[in-house]
């Protein structure tokens, strides 16, 4: 298995945004981050090499190329902006990676069994439900949920924590909290002043034994 050193050299070299779209809440999720979550994810629970994997709001493809360069089976990306998703097309290419693939959709407006128990696993960093988007990184939990047959893996800011596990609670799921992240937020909108602190925390939820687990990375 590559080392994590490697990966997230690797993943230093994935382009992101050129113009993030406040709307849709797109920060670019580090490679560091993203290396240590995906490294976790197969090291630890053996969640990625071989296994059909989907990324929930993937953007620019970071983590689904870093799930691809751990040996997923497959690794599909969805997304709703196109703009994101032509930038993901084109680091796959450089990479010369081929087991990836992508979807353009709105998550929050999928038929509820459209992908169900389609996915070994699922991985994401959702937008964090802020503002204008009020419950939008529950949206996506509920769509990984319905959509992951094993294993759910999840990036949340740590002051939601509470709501998170009370969601699961109310869904019958197992919640995990496996790594505590500090995310460096860079100052991507006109509004933002300077850079800011936050925290993830990546959250696993777990279809095993017919139980929902859910770990989740917290950031700080």
């Amino acid at each position: 298995m590559m080392k994590l050193k490697e990966l997230e050299s690797c993943l230093q070299q994935v382009d992101a945004f050129e113009e993030p779209k406040i709307l849709l809440e797109q920060y670019p999720t580090s490679p560091h981050i993203a290396a240590c979550m995906l490294y976790t994810i197969q090291s630890t629970f053996d969640d990625i090499e071989g296994k059909l994997v989907a990324d929930l709001g993937c953007g620019c493809g970071v983590l689904s190329i870093g799930a691809a360069m751990l040996d997923a089976g497959l690794c599909v990306g969805f997304d709703i902006d196109e703009d994101a998703l032509d930038i993901f097309r084109r680091n796959a290419e450089e990479f010369e990676i081929s087991n990836v693939d992508l979807v353009q959709c709105d998550l929050c407006s999928l038929e509820p069994d459209a992908y169900a128990k389609k996915f070994d696993t699922v991985i994401m960093n959702p937008p964090f439900g802020t503002k204008h988007n009020q419950g939008m990184d529950m949206k996506f939990l509920k769509a990984a949920l319905t959509m992951a047959k094993t294993a759910v893996y999840s990036l949340h800011k740590t002051s939601t924590r509470e709501h998170i596990q009370k969601k699961a609670n109310d869904w019958g799921v197992k919640m995990e909290v496996i790594a505590e992240l500090r995310y460096d937020l860079p100052a991507s909108y006109k509004f933002h002043k300077k850079k800011s602190v936050s925290s993830y925390t990546l959250s696993h939820h777990s279809l095993r034994q017919y139980m929902f687990s859910s770990r989740y990375f917290k950031l700080y």
